[in-house]
């Protein structure tokens, strides 16, 4: 047990926690200040727990699998609670469901033949970053002045960049998917 209750994982539960307080803060607060606050402190302490976990070899099966979960929760509050409160149109709604029905099917196949799951694409996080840095820019677009002007129009380009690379990833995925079956009907 002590070993799951590491320093690394017990930074990505408090990550996990700030989820639904982020997506509280956005839908029912309308507080963007602090949710873009508590997206930073996110993204802080997801650095920080991958740095706590390689430096201090406390890498555990638990963490590989709750870190990029609470990455992709954030992601999809993120999402809903900006198409709810109509800073983000819903087709950007309907494209993120689409990509990740797309990998469950494929995911679920997977394991059908035997398989784990497949491997991280550096594509894939830096799909996310893209994502997670869009984020606190479209609700910083959303103040006035100069630093929403700039904001609301460097965060669509996050957004844009990132569901590109999103997309992108999942094809590599469909790609590797459909080599393995290659490479198994040849070996049959």
């Amino acid at each position: 047990m002590r070993k799951i209750l590491n320093i690394p994982n017990l930074l990505s539960l408090l990550r996990l926690f700030g989820v639904p307080y982020f997506f509280w803060l956005i839908t029912s607060q309308n507080n963007y200040a602090l949710a873009i606050v508590v997206l930073l402190l996110s993204g802080a302490t997801d650095w920080l727990d991958g740095y706590a976990a390689r430096k201090l070899n406390q890498q555990t099966r638990l963490g590989e699998l709750l870190d990029p979960l609470v990455d992709r929760l954030y992601v999809m509050a993120a999402i809903v609670a900006m198409v709810i409160t109509k800073e983000l149109p819903v087709i950007l709604l309907a494209l993120f469901l689409a990509r990740d029905l797309l990998m469950l099917v494929l995911v679920w196949l997977l394991k059908k033949k035997g398989h784990s799951g497949f491997p991280v694409h550096f594509i894939g996080k830096a799909a996310t970053m893209n994502l997670l840095w869009a984020f606190p820019l479209v609700l910083l677009g959303t103040f006035s002045g100069i630093i929403g002007t700039i904001s609301h129009s460097v965060a669509f380009a996050f957004l844009i960049w990132g569901l590109a690379l999103y997309w992108y990833a999942a094809w590599l995925y469909v790609m590797q998917y459909r080599s393995l079956k290659l490479v198994r009907s040849a070996g049959e």
